[in-house]
């Protein structure tokens, strides 16, 4: 019974953390921070989020495009997004190899996206 109370409380407090955020990899974890920082004006960047922007998709949406890995996310990233002139911000090949682990973490088996 005692065990039951620091339990709960833990669930509460994890409860609070975006989708997988215990157990993305450092790099991963970067992708999520300087997507919240940089991105989320315009996109969803975590799990079930709504983008701000209408015409910029979600995250999650992007990484459950048929084919869509981190090899083509960081493809898409550095050649096709057009960058940098939407963002007026430039990135490193490090925040892209980080961007692209991050959104490949919200793949999910049987996704349906909102409509």
């Amino acid at each position: 019974m005692k065990a039951a109370l620091p339990l709960a409380l833990l669930s509460l407090i994890l409860s609070g953390t975006p989708a997988n955020a215990r157990a993305l990899s450092d790099s991963a974890r970067r992708g999520l921070a300087l997507g919240e920082a940089r991105c989320a004006a315009c996109h969803g960047v975590t799990a079930n989020a709504t983008s701000p922007e209408p015409e910029a998709p979600t995250w999650q949406d992007i990484a459950n495009r048929p084919g869509t890995t981190s090899v083509t996310l960081r493809r898409f990233l550095r050649d096709s997004h057009n960058y940098p002139a939407a963002m007026k911000f430039t990135m490193k090949p490090g925040h892209i190899r980080d961007l692209a682990n991050y959104i490949a973490t919200l793949k999910r088996k049987g996704y349906k996206p909102e409509i």
